[in-house]
């Protein structure tokens, strides 16, 4: 193999996809990055089974041929070349690289050591705009689980109808639920998306009106955003019944503006990041004020906010960083709190035209 690329697009390669390239892994080859040139593109994939990403530049090929870098090292040395032009030849398990008059060299693993990416186009998928994908995974990606014991929810519930898709994830102790719509589908479906790879998905995507397609085969999903393609094989097993999760009665509703709510909020965590309550925060509602309030060993405050209440007063304690994360991807002037008393959910929804979200949380019962 030798090609002939720009320095800048190669750093720009080598960055999309090294987030693929496994830390650690008892597969050494899988701790590199394969290089393939052929019919002047050098294409640059990285995986760790799970997950694979892909990424196309343009480059003068003397000769097609394929290797496999060492992943960290490589990425770290072509990043100081970003403004060069950079030839790569690769010659049995040693690939040198070449710019202006200087020059380095690779030991190499050869590219039939290297697993092969599945490929899943004109299959079944759906298309939307990537403004709402976007925010479809901002608004749902900060509650999935992350503890190994209930895999089936360390990701994303996409489900897919003809008109929208529905996106679920919970940890158990909180649960984020959004919809968007669709442009077309192939098919209504359902399947879970490691949250890592629906997060690499929607960091390619611009924000605006263009649109992405989401394929899907048997148990992997596939995403080609320009030159970059990511894989990703889909999570295994059952996702909870969300449905039977959220209630659809409360005795109190909560109206408050979610500036005043996610800064006072923001003060509540500060000083209760320290204690052993772990973020504990207190909610005094009556018909027009709300104290926040928050106590440890650091200090204490009390936050008194302009409210609306339908329903009965109530005092109900939670973890407020559960609250802060929430606020973080809301984008709206007022926040509806639906309560029904101090042990059971509470669900959380901006006030608007088209309620989109719903956010609920299970309180803490404070000492």
């Amino acid at each position: 193999m030798k090609v002939a690329c720009n320095g800048k697009d190669l750093c720009d390669a080598v960055t999309r996809v090294i987030k693929a390239v496994p830390a650690r892994s008892t597969n050494a080859v899988l701790e590199g990055i394969k290089l393939t040139a052929d019919d002047g593109t050098l294409t640059l994939t990285a995986t760790d089974i799970e997950l694979s990403i892909e990424h196309m530049i343009v480059a003068e090929v003397a000769e097609r041929g394929e290797t496999v870098v060492p992943g960290k090292l490589f990425g770290d040395f072509v990043k100081k070349l970003s403004s060069q032009t950079i030839v790569l030849t690769a010659n049995g398990s040693r690939l040198k690289i070449d710019y202006e008059r200087s020059e380095g060299e690779f030991g190499c693993y050869t590219a039939d050591q290297y697993p092969e990416v599945n490929r899943i186009e004109d299959t079944q998928h759906f298309e939307m705009r990537n403004a709402d994908l976007k925010d479809l995974v901002n608004k749902v990606a900060f509650s999935v689980c992350t503890d190994d014991t209930h895999a089936a929810l360390k990701g994303v519930l996409l489900e897919v109808s003809s008109a929208d898709v529905t996106a679920v994830s919970t940890d158990g102790y909180r649960l984020s639920k959004c919809v968007k719509p669709i442009i077309a589908t192939t098919a209504s479906t359902s399947f879970t998306v490691p949250v890592r790879a629906i997060m690499e998905i929607s960091r390619l995507l611009s924000d605006g009106d263009d649109t992405v397609k989401l394929y899907m085969h048997k148990n992997f999903l596939m995403v080609r955003v320009d030159a970059t393609t990511v894989t990703t094989r889909l999570i295994d097993g059952t996702f909870v019944n969300y449905r039977q999760i959220i209630p659809q009665h409360f005795d109190t509703q909560v109206y408050i503006p979610k500036t005043l709510f996610d800064d006072a909020i923001d003060r509540a965590v500060l000083m209760s990041r320290s204690d052993k309550n772990n973020y504990l925060v207190r909610f005094d509602i009556t018909q027009s004020n709300m104290t926040v309030s928050s106590h440890s060993e650091a200090g204490n405050v009390e936050e008194n906010l302009p409210i609306k209440t339908d329903g009965a007063d109530i005092s109900i304690s939670f973890n407020a960083r559960y609250f802060s994360e929430f606020l973080n991807c809301m984008n709206c002037d007022t926040i509806v709190l639906n309560l029904t008393n101090a042990t059971s959910v509470c669900v959380v929804s901006p006030v608007g035209d088209r309620e989109d979200y719903i956010y609920l949380v299970l309180p803490v019962r404070s000492a």
